[in-house]
């Protein structure tokens, strides 16, 4: 079951993250900040959950994979593309945005592999996928607000603002 929900997972962010930055869209403060939102605290609640029992390689391989991800999500946000269209900020995946989330989603599945080849295959290995995700994901979209920012791009606060009246 639990490989049922890793492709769904898998699914969803392909979808909901990936292909809508390889065709751009408005940023808005709420596009930004819920999605990896709703990651980052599902993702606390079940990493949380299964921290007290985790063993020390787990915790390491833990850190090991926020750590990567975090990079990437940093160098995914350095990558996308910043414009204006329609007077607010727009932001669209390069070609390297495209790569480094095939290198995100690789690195993801290499821990994943790792941690049950090392023998890691505890509570804590399985429910951080969520956590990793979100602060990837986080630091991404963070790194993007602050490039919008500082180039004085007027960022809207959500989808209904953009639309003509």
């Amino acid at each position: 079951m639990e490989i049922v929900l890793y492709i769904v997972i898998a699914a969803f962010v392909v979808w909901r993250v990936v292909y809508r930055q390889q065709r751009g869209s408005t940023i808005t403060v709420r596009g930004l900040v819920l999605f990896p939102g709703i990651l980052l605290v599902l993702g606390v609640l079940n990493s949380a959950r299964a921290l007290p029992t985790a063993s020390g390689g787990e915790i390491g391989l833990f850190a090991a994979d926020l750590l990567v991800l975090l990079a990437l999500g940093i160098a995914r946000g350095a990558s996308t593309h910043l414009d204006t269209r329609d007077g607010y900020a727009f932001q669209k995946g390069t070609a390297v945005t495209l790569a480094l989330w095939l290198v995100t989603i690789a690195i993801r599945i290499g821990f994943a592999l790792a941690g049950v080849k090392m023998g890691l295959t505890g509570p804590l290995t399985s429910s951080s996928t969520l956590l990793s995700l979100g602060v990837s994901i986080g630091v991404q979209n963070a790194l993007i607000y602050h490039r919008a920012r500082r180039r004085d791009l007027p960022i809207a606060a959500s989808r209904s603002e953009t639309a003509p009246s």
